[in-house]
């Protein structure tokens, strides 16, 4: 077996049986409002671009993960509406060693997931490497490992199709910061198993003169038309394109059917078109949201003249604008509410499926013994010559999951040694952070929260508060409020009584990214390589 293999199938043996309740619900979003309707976003976290896939009475979504691991991430519905993650399909990012170090805005760009010949394949861009391509049997279970289809600087979203005649083709789009070009969307022919590109391509659409920034294309066929779905005009501020010829190669005509407009949903594009069973069409699409990402919302949308119509033309010039709220989509049967995951008891054998690193993982980091239920993260020593977290690689993560929320924990530190040095606590991470963490020095153990602004140039984390504690144990609690994502620490010594501590933060996005928040635990490069915290819980609540 390759060593990629065993590392693959190692990882996921630790992420595929994670805890999550059978109907997970989360306490602060949930889109499915109990009377047969639903309101957007769906999913109020992070998973840009997303693309999905219905294979028989089953809906499968993907989304961009960047340089997060795992990636990939893969989430299973039944009515469109509620989901539950259920596996990522990129354990370790590639190549390995490119990827053991944190690559902020590199990796998994805009994946397509399409199910042919009785298996589920994703193809990606890495802007720097080339168009990846994964597939498998079983998208609950491990994935095969990922083929360069297509080596290249700058090759972005691409999206499969397998014509009538059996032929296979992968149009594309370019990264202007690698490429040197954007705005260009290209046609390539494939060999008929998907796993490689034997043409140098043709340009089928240059949007520079009405659609500047055109990328993000997703393929279709239906009634002898080729459709490219492709977003244009900038992720916060674009609007959805439609191309479409009775040629693989066009000339395409031009339809925009879904903007802004009048609402206040912005950048309404690029995502996947889905039919139920019984033939009625919907639109998934991103909202970008600043410091809580690119969310997932849900249009419905019907066929004019062989043209998709998407939300509602609310201002009557014959381009749709996404709706806040609709009526449920027809599935035949009526499911169980149900979320992604967010609190992690880590009672089970492994922690959720939420949660990932800010790079491929050591098996190291951590640990979920069976019988113990905690999390036990080790006092990694941080990158020489850091400044922040920036580029800290073992950072446990998970995405915003709603506008308001509160992360709660309680963490112990076990330094193992009497010199300082070891760290360990809640962050809220993007190109700017923050902190709550429990420190030590000789004269025993202190609670801190920081900050460091402009994290991503290199800017030097600094304690805004230090408290002394009475122990190496505290609850630790940080309150997110929209509409700027401004957060505010708290701690308590007894989990009953709450202090604030510091001062007000406002959120930032990372690169391509939302904001996060998650766990660390850390050491500094002249301590020794021991001690570890122990996490008993992180909740997720109002």
């Amino acid at each position: 077996m390759k060593l990629y293999s065993f590392i693959l199938v190692l990882i996921c043996s630790n992420f595929l049986v994670a805890q999550n309740d059978r109907h997970y619900v989360s306490d602060v979003w949930v889109s499915d409002q109990g009377d047969g309707t639903y309101k957007n976003p769906i999913l109020y976290a992070d998973y840009s671009d997303p693309d999905v896939v219905r294979v028989g009475d089953d809906y499968y979504m993907t989304a961009s993960s960047f340089n997060a691991t795992p990636g990939l991430p893969i989430l299973h519905s039944k009515d469109m509406v509620n989901w539950k993650l259920i596996n990522h399909a990129l354990p370790i990012q590639v190549p390995v060693e490119i990827f053991n170090i944190p690559q902020h805005g590199n990796g998994v760009w805009a994946p397509s997931i399409r199910y042919h010949n009785n298996e589920f394949y994703i193809y990606w861009g890495d802007p720097d490497f080339g168009m990846y391509m994964v597939k498998t049997k079983d998208p609950s279970s491990v994935w095969d490992d990922p083929i360069l289809v297509m080596e290249g600087k700058g090759l972005i979203d691409p999206s499969p199709l397998w014509d009538d005649n059996g032929n296979a083709y992968l149009v594309h789009a370019y990264a202007g910061s690698r490429a040197g070009v954007k705005s260009l969307l290209t046609v390539n022919k494939m060999n008929p198993e998907g796993t490689k590109v034997i043409d140098k391509g043709i340009h089928v659409f240059d949007g520079h003169d009405n659609h500047d920034t055109v990328e993000g294309s997703k393929f279709y066929k239906r009634n002898g038309y080729y459709y490219i779905f492709a977003p244009a005009g900038g992720v916060a501020t674009g609007w959805q394109l439609i191309l479409r010829s009775k040629n693989i190669y066009g000339p395409y005509e031009e339809k925009v059917v879904l903007e802004q407009g009048t609402t206040n949903i912005n950048g309404p594009h690029q995502g996947a078109w889905v039919d139920t069973p019984n033939g009625d069409s919907w639109f998934y699409h991103f909202q970008d949201v600043d410091a809580y990402g690119r969310v997932v919302h849900l249009q419905p949308m019907t066929w004019k003249n062989d043209w998709p119509v998407m939300g509602k033309d609310l201002d009557g010039n014959g381009i749709g604008e996404p709706v806040l709220s609709h009526k449920k989509p027809n599935v035949g049967k009526t499911y169980p509410i149900e979320t992604p995951a967010d609190t992690d008891n880590f009672k089970g054998f492994n922690i959720g499926l939420q949660w990932q690193w800010n790079a491929n993982p050591n098996v190291l980091w951590h640990a979920k013994l069976p019988g113990n239920d905690y999390l036990r993260l080790f006092s990694i020593k941080v990158p020489e010559n850091s400044k922040n977290l920036w580029m800290v690689p073992n950072l446990l993560l998970q995405k915003f999951p709603a506008p308001n929320f509160t992360a709660s924990t309680k963490i112990t530190l076990h330094p193992e040694e009497a010199q300082k040095g070891k760290t360990a606590g809640l962050v809220i991470m993007g190109m700017d952070y923050t902190t709550l963490s429990i420190s030590h020095d000789e004269n025993g153990f202190f609670i801190k929260q920081t900050e460091a602004i402009n994290a991503i140039e290199g800017g030097e984390e600094k304690t805004n508060a230090s408290e002394r504690l009475k122990s190496n144990s505290a609850f630790l609690k940080v309150e997110v409020t929209a509409p700027d994502a401004m957060c505010q620490f708290s701690y308590s010594e007894d989990g009953k009584k709450f202090k604030t501590i510091g001062k007000p933060f406002k959120a930032q996005p990372g690169k391509w990214i939302g904001a996060k928040v998650g766990l660390f635990s850390i050491s500094t490069q002249e301590t020794k390589r021991d001690g570890y915290t122990d996490v008993d819980y992180f909740k997720i609540s109002k």
